[in-house]
Formats: structure tokens, C-alpha cells, sequence
């Protein structure tokens, strides 16, 4: 999971896309969203773009943003039974492929 901020800001006020690959099929998911969403907005989204297509994934690699990190998320995946591992500046190899579609996104 990661985020691509920056972009201009749509017509449905979305400014920003999290980019979700599922790490068995290697699907990658898009979902617009605003920068300043919180955890509820993003648990909503994720329910609906992800677990209802996949199910609930056994476990999460992500960044260490602030949302993924706090303790209503982990909450959240606590009671899907959703493990979270987290990535580091220095360990990114679970985070590379996500980080190659999400340049690859950019520039197309």
C-alpha cells in the first residue's frame, strides 16, 4: 500500500490515489482519494475496492504513514484477523514492486 500525492485536485475533489497490489495475483488497485481523508474514509474505501473483491487479506505490507500506523486502523485489522508488517526506509523490497507500478503510473 502507498499513497501518490500531489495531483491536481479533481472534479469529485479527490487529490491523491492509494495504490493497493494484492501480492498473490499481482492486481493492482487504484483508488482516488483526498489527502486529508482519515481512517474511516480509507477503511471504507479498502472494504469496498479490495475486500470485496479478494476477501480479507491474512496480511498488510505498507509504508509507516500516520494512517496506517494509527491505532484505529490496527483496530480495524485486528478484527479482520489482517497482520500488519510495516516496511522501513531501509528494508523496501516488500515495497518494490508497488513502488515500481506506482512510477510506471506516474509517468504513463
Amino acid at each position: 500500500m502507498d499513497f501518490v500525492h500531489g495531483l491536481p485536485r479533481s472534479q469529485y475533489g479527490n487529490d491523491a490515489i492509494w495504490v493497493i497490489v494484492d501480492r498473490l495475483t499481482k492486481v493492482a488497485h487504484f483508488i482516488p482519494n483526498r489527502k486529508e481523508d482519515g481512517v474511516e474514509k480509507l477503511v471504507e474505501l479498502y472494504v469496498r475496492n479490495v475486500v470485496r473483491l479478494h476477501g480479507i487479506p491474512k496480511s498488510i505490507v505498507s509504508d509507516r504513514d500516520g494512517r496506517f500506523t494509527s491505532k484505529d486502523w490496527r483496530l480495524v485489522q485486528k478484527s479482520l484477523g489482517t497482520k500488519l508488517k510495516f516496511s522501513t526506509l531501509f528494508i523496501l523490497k516488500p515495497m518494490g514492486k508497488l513502488r515500481e507500478r506506482t512510477v510506471l503510473w506516474k509517468i504513463c
